[in-house]
């Protein structure tokens, strides 16, 4: 590996994809620590004409303009050997992981909803006595009453009255 130098902070180029991930905490966690420790990692740089171009290292980089600092500790790496890792939430492994969180998630909420319904039912059920249908009994079963068949049982009001004061039924 490269022996680390002093780069000008100014002349770093950082490009515009790198500037999107930046997250003001991080810096600000880091410009701490460097108050405390100093600088412990050096950034990443490549030539590009007569720039430098940030491969690596945005929040040390940005904390130290945070600082006040004009130079930063880095590594001049080849062009070629300059690919920049892909950011954390690029890489498919992580993305896979996410995507199973969030179904876990949805799950974990799904279960949770049936138990509290389920809970809600049986709170519901202690407190109402169950709703149970009547058993028939022969008074309501034509089929169990004595003398009557399938052909005699009544198709409407009038049928059934007139059925009652045939046999001598009450209505």
């Amino acid at each position: 590996m490269p022996k680390p130098e002093s780069f000008p902070i100014e002349k770093i180029f950082v490009p515009t994809k790198m500037k999107k991930a930046l997250k003001p905490e991080i810096v600000g966690e880091i410009a701490e620590s460097m108050l405390e420790i100093g600088q412990q990692e050096p950034i990443s740089v490549r030539l590009d004409g007569d720039r430098l171009v940030l491969v690596e290292g945005l929040h040390r980089l940005e904390a130290c303009k945070a600082l006040g600092e004009t130079a930063i500790l880095g590594v001049l790496v080849p062009a070629e050997l300059a690919q920049p890792k892909p950011l954390l939430s690029e890489r498919p492994e992580v993305e896979a992981e996410r995507i199973k969180m969030a179904r876990l998630k949805q799950l974990r909420l799904e279960k949770e909803a049936a138990e509290a319904s389920t809970a809600a039912l049986k709170g519901a059920g202690a407190t109402q006595a169950p709703r149970t249908r009547p058993t028939k009994g022969i008074r309501d079963n034509p089929k169990a009453s004595p003398g009557r068949t399938a052909k005699s049982t009544p198709k409407t009001l009038s049928d059934w009255i007139t059925q009652q004061k045939g046999s001598g039924g009450r209505y």
